[in-house]
């Protein structure tokens, strides 16, 4: 394949940014290539001239370890952990993130939405699972030469299906709502609602930092306030990425087993 054949579906770099983010074509628009992160969740575009084929096999390696949260005294205890609802808009980071869930023994329930479908998507989400933690994600970005309301390309719907789901639930302890994805609009989504959003730095995030994030509280302790800054720490990039409210955390804890 030479370089200036490109298809939807294939993996791509971008010259301009020093090849620096795998990203895969999911749109072509004449000349203009349509791009979602390949393990970020990021929006972009770019001209044919500026994409170069990524070919190597190895994209990712991140899957982190979160055993601690989950080194449980089962000798006389049982344990209940949160329940999580993830509706994400990338149907492959959706089942990323519910593979991390699974290896984590953890309920949580993933639909996958769209930018148009996302409201709808997590109210009848909540009234169909009642979970304890709602994940909204997807892909986003940050366009810092713009000075409308269009800097961001997604934030908007965030912040919208966040605010419609505090309708529904208006306790930050009652529903933990974790919103937002690369260069989000971390303030707005903290003031619409959500106990944790991105990015604070407006900087790209992990495909499964929202997930990671929903699994540490889901495991912890709902008498005990969580330990926000062990748990941003848990991200791949850590705070710049995620920031959040400290809350209690989820988990029901019963005696005896």
């Amino acid at each position: 394949m030479g370089d200036y054949m490109f298809e939807v579906g294939d993996l791509v770099t971008r010259k301009s940014y020093n090849n620096d983010i795998v990203f895969k074509i999911i749109g072509i628009e004449e000349n203009n290539f349509l791009l979602t992160g390949a393990t970020i969740r990021l929006s972009a575009d770019a001209p044919i001239e500026d994409l170069k084929h990524y070919n190597n096999d190895k994209v990712d390696d991140f899957f982190p370890e979160i055993e601690e949260y989950r080194k449980l005294e089962r000798d006389s205890y049982f344990y209940l952990p949160g329940k999580v609802v993830h509706v994400d808009m990338d149907e492959i980071f959706l089942e990323r993130c519910m593979k991390f869930y699974k290896k984590n023994k953890l309920k949580a329930y993933g639909i996958l939405s769209s930018e148009n479908s996302l409201t709808n998507d997590v109210i009848e989400s909540i009234k169909k699972y009642n979970p304890d933690i709602l994940v909204i994600t997807g892909h986003d970005s940050f366009n810092r030469k713009r000075k409308d309301d269009g800097k961001y390309k997604n934030t908007s719907r965030f912040i919208d299906a966040v605010k419609l789901a505090r309708r529904h639930e208006s306790s930050h302890e009652k529903l933990i709502i974790i919103a937002g994805a690369c260069q989000s609009n971390y303030e707005e989504l903290i003031k619409a609602g959500a106990n944790f959003a991105s990015s604070p730095k407006r900087i790209n995030i992990h495909a499964l930092d929202p997930a990671i994030v929903a699994t540490c509280i889901a495991f912890s302790d709902k008498n005990n306030n969580i330990d926000l800054i062990k748990i941003l720490d848990k991200t791949k990039y850590g705070s710049d990425g995620i920031g959040g409210i400290i809350t209690k955390g989820t988990m029901y804890v019963g005696y005896p087993r």
